[in-house]
């Protein structure tokens, strides 16, 4: 049966500070329903990630406007937290094809409660475009930096701002950026110490990241 098949932890937001979120992708419409009856049972706020536009369309047919949708990022949720702060979180990427990978992160934070500035498109193939924005930058306490090619744009920032910097490699570019492993291998042997390096494409993954720094000095 699909009651057997979704087992939800309501609980784990009381371990770790971080709620269980759903991976929509690769899951049956039966499951996401049984997912959607068992949030509202149970009054309960959820996220969701790689929700796909049709899975999104199935689910509101059954139940209109219980999710907040945004195609970008392919992200939904249900009761989100309240605004907390909003000037202590930068989210920069590279080029704007980044851009769905950033909005996942910042759509999670906002789940959580944190607002984020959003700065796009500032790579360092013209280094100027991240110059000007040092100073708004440098205010920030966590920065999640995102970029694809060669990942150049995480190593230069962090020897710039003093923040968290939180780096995320993503599947942008020709040949041999192999799907975002070259950009992966490029931020872990980063000359830059200090960077925090999450999974190709991980926008959900950094905003955890973040949000377990921002629980313990808020």
């Amino acid at each position: 049966m699909i009651d057997q098949e979704i087992n939800l932890d309501f609980d784990r937001e009381n371990r770790t500070g971080l709620a269980e979120a759903i991976f929509c992708s690769g899951k049956s419409s039966s499951q996401l329903k049984s997912i959607i009856q068992n949030i509202q049972e149970n009054d309960k706020p959820m996220l969701f990630t790689h929700l796909s536009k049709k899975q999104f369309l199935e689910i509101d047919k059954k139940s209109p406007d219980l999710l907040n949708y945004d195609p970008i990022s392919k992200t939904a949720y249900h009761s989100p937290a309240p605004i907390k702060d909003k000037d202590l979180v930068a989210i920069v990427t590279g080029g704007s094809s980044d851009i769905p990978v950033a909005r996942e992160a910042s759509r999670t934070l906002a789940y959580y409660g944190y607002a984020s500035l959003e700065i796009d498109d500032v790579g360092v193939a013209g280094l100027w475009r991240i110059t000007r924005h040092l100073d708004e930058l440098r205010q920030r306490k966590i920065i999640i930096c995102i970029a694809g090619m060669d990942a150049a744009l995480p190593t230069v920032l962090a020897g710039l701002v003093p923040g968290v910097m939180i780096a995320v490699p993503t599947s942008v570019g020709y040949g041999m950026a192999r799907n975002g492993q070259t950009a992966l291998s490029s931020l872990l042997v980063s000359c830059a110490p200090g960077i925090t390096v999450v999974n190709i494409n991980n926008g959900f993954g950094a905003a955890c990241a973040a949000i377990r720094v921002l629980n313990q000095i808020i």
